[in-house]
């Protein structure tokens, strides 16, 4: 054990890092759906990293595909092919829209370059520049997905916003098409809004955003940063809706735990963007390819989003229980397992808080709605571990309102 493991996380943290997020355990370990505190306290992860490691920890298969990469090299720059990069960009062309990928490191990344590939096509197709978001939807926090974001919590104080974006009512179609103007390039949209409430898009909504983007020579983007990667049950979500996008984005679980993002064209896009026209540094390192390739491989031969449909099902339920017996409970929002459990009173954070004390750890999704994101390899112990932690928070806050 290194001098570091040995020091007060939570002190060093607080001390040098700057207050950007409000931080509770401190975790030193993880091995499957258990993280481990300094003290060998155990949690049960229903976050999975913000849905970043869908294998739960340390999982073999990923833990090999690193060592044996880092073993042989780390780092070349984009100025060199490599392989696990290749065929990383290969793999994404088989399950993603056929065409071309560009890799970065994140999530905000991605959708930034997204965001740049619709404006360097609009300004070739008309001199259009203009992207249409979603109220309540979250893209990232660099200065052009904030601003494509449509949450002005997180935008105060970061005035001026960049220029070039709308907003329309999600899941509102008319609101859509109420937005667009001879300036639209493109509409952007999250098939499931996740820090936004875990709030699905309606089947009409999808489809009616895919048609008019056909009916008005649009392009239409998805951001599928947090319920891509079999999180919902589908590989991707926008296939839940039987419709494709011109482009979206991947990040989180994408590379099993190490930064990786990647924006994935169709065809049509796919030679946009040219030498000098965008890049990154770190984009595609070699060693989060082999850490994505391993993901993928794992996820065919274990059925891994089959399974997280299924077991999605079973989870819903479990939870819908507790909304027929808590009377300050609303509803169970969500796809496969990204699932919201939805407050009638702002006191999710209290719900979290008993969680924790109870050992399962889970994440806001706004005031009113605990977000659980548990692994897509979830186990029957595990899922009935959860649902009983899950009963006994609710308990502790809520046990005199029980219907």
């Amino acid at each position: 054990m290194s001098n570091e493991t040995t020091e007060d996380a939570a002190a060093l943290c607080s001390d040098y890092q700057m207050n950007t997020y409000a931080r509770t355990a401190t975790i030193v370990r993880g091995k499957g759906s258990r993280v481990f505190n300094p003290k060998g306290n155990q949690y049960l992860d229903f976050t999975s990293g913000i849905s970043v490691v869908n294998l739960g920890h340390a999982h073999p298969a990923v833990v090999e595909a690193i060592k044996a990469q880092a073993e042989t090299i780390v780092h070349t720059s984009n100025l060199f092919y490599s392989e696990p990069v290749g065929r990383l960009a290969r793999k994404l062309h088989e399950v993603g829209l056929g065409g071309k990928c560009f890799l970065c490191n994140s999530g905000a990344e991605a959708n930034e370059a997204m965001i740049k590939l619709a404006r360097l096509w609009g300004s070739r197709n008309g001199g259009r520049y203009e992207v249409v978001c979603m109220r309540n939807s979250f893209h990232g926090r660099t200065l052009a997905t904030l601003s494509a974001t449509g949450q002005s919590k997180v935008q105060k104080g970061f005035e001026p916003l960049m220029p070039g974006f709308a907003f329309a009512t999600f899941n509102d179609l008319e609101s859509v098409k109420a937005a667009v103007t001879d300036k639209t390039a493109a509409v952007l949209i999250e098939c499931v809004q996740g820090e936004g409430g875990v709030v699905p898009a309606t089947d009409e909504f999808v489809k009616g955003v895919r048609a008019l983007c056909d009916e008005k020579g649009l392009l239409m983007l998805c951001d599928e940063i947090q319920c891509g990667m079999g999180r919902t049950g589908k590989l991707w979500a926008f296939e839940h809706y039987g419709v494709k996008p011109d482009a979206f984005t991947s990040a989180k679980a994408l590379g099993g735990g190490l930064p990786l993002g990647a924006l994935v064209a169709s065809p049509a896009l796919s030679d946009v963007f040219g030498p000098g026209d965008h890049g990154s540094t770190f984009g595609g390192n070699p060693v989060a390819c082999a850490a994505s390739l391993a993901v993928f491989k794992v996820y065919e031969e274990e059925k891994v989003v089959e399974h997280a449909a299924e077991y999605g099902e079973l989870f819903r339920r479990g939870l819908r229980q507790f909304v027929e017996k808590y009377d300050q409970l609303l509803e169970v929002r969500g796809m496969g397992l990204l699932l919201g459990l939805v407050l009638k009173e702002p006191r999710a954070g209290e719900l979290l808080d008993e969680l924790r004390n109870g050992g399962l750890l889970a994440c806001k999704a706004g005031d009113s709605v605990v977000r659980f994101l548990p692994p897509l390899n979830l186990t029957d112990a595990d899922l009935e571990e959860g649902l009983e932690m899950i009963g006994d928070a609710l308990d502790i806050l809520f046990g005199d309102d029980a219907g």
